[in-house]
């Protein structure tokens, strides 16, 4: 194992994305390969996302019943609060739900994605190889932990986001730094288990080394926002959580 992360290994977590997204464009095949359970996600919830910013205004307005009997420009106010809070909330939990679902649709392309990475850098002493129903139930447990997680978080971030300036502030920074975490705790489940190495030893893992994990899985959520983003950035996010994986394990990185 290396030695545990200082702040200024931030930086280089978000390198071992761009090592990522260097591995992927070198090789076209894996761009095919893991666009297609990418894509299907995106639809998915994009489509739900677009059906909450459509009922915003009614969404917003059943979440501040409080608020009701109060002078209409506090109403107003604490409304508009809360619509802010929601789309803030929102895109916090599909980029979450999104990665935990396109993993789970495309558990056997990333696998694959991973093993091909790996074995060009060396392979893994010791692999460890599940069956495909195994990593399909690990890969679905860890979808449902995260999004458990992300749904209490999600609605301390909600309530935080009706103060008025520290809710589009700070919140969407606190949002981004859970996010962050937790995108890496999952992206890195398909390394860490052939490795045999489970969900509590993994995130105790990441934990010594919290400011790469950080950096690597920040620089992830931030690329969701951008258009088309998650589609095209998955597959790049799964190879750099293999060599992420890989460098905690003091084994080579570089192609």
């Amino acid at each position: 194992m290396t030695a545990p992360s200082r702040p200024r290994d931030f930086l280089t977590g978000i390198g071992f994305l761009g090592r990522g997204l260097a591995v992927y464009a070198r090789n076209p095949g894996l761009v095919l390969l893991g666009m297609l359970p990418a894509l299907m996600a995106f639809v998915v919830l994009v489509t739900g996302f677009g059906a909450v910013l459509y009922f915003l205004g009614p969404e917003s307005r059943a979440l501040t019943g409080f608020a009701h009997g109060w002078p209409a420009g506090a109403r107003e106010l604490v409304q508009a609060l809360a619509e802010a809070a929601i789309v803030v909330v929102s895109v916090f939990l599909v980029i979450i739900v999104y990665t935990g679902l396109t993993l789970l649709i495309g558990d056997p392309f990333y696998e694959k994605i991973s093993q091909r990475v790996e074995d060009q850098l060396g392979g893994v002493p010791n692999a460890v190889n599940l069956p495909f129903w195994k990593e399909l139930l690990r890969s679905a447990g860890d979808a449902v932990r995260l999004i458990l997680f992300s749904a209490v978080v999600g609605v301390l971030l909600f309530f935080a986001g009706l103060l008025p300036a520290v809710g589009q502030t700070v919140v969407p920074v606190i949002g981004a730094l859970i996010g962050g975490w937790a995108l890496a705790v999952e992206l890195t489940g398909i390394p860490f288990a052939r490795r045999g190495i489970r969900l509590r030893e993994r995130r105790r893992t990441l934990r010594r080394h919290g400011w790469l994990t950080l950096g690597f899985g920040v620089s992830v959520f931030v690329c969701f926002f951008i258009p088309l983003g998650a589609v095209l950035v998955m597959p790049a996010a799964v190879i750099g959580a293999t060599l992420l994986t890989r460098h905690l394990h003091g084994l080579p990185v570089r192609l």
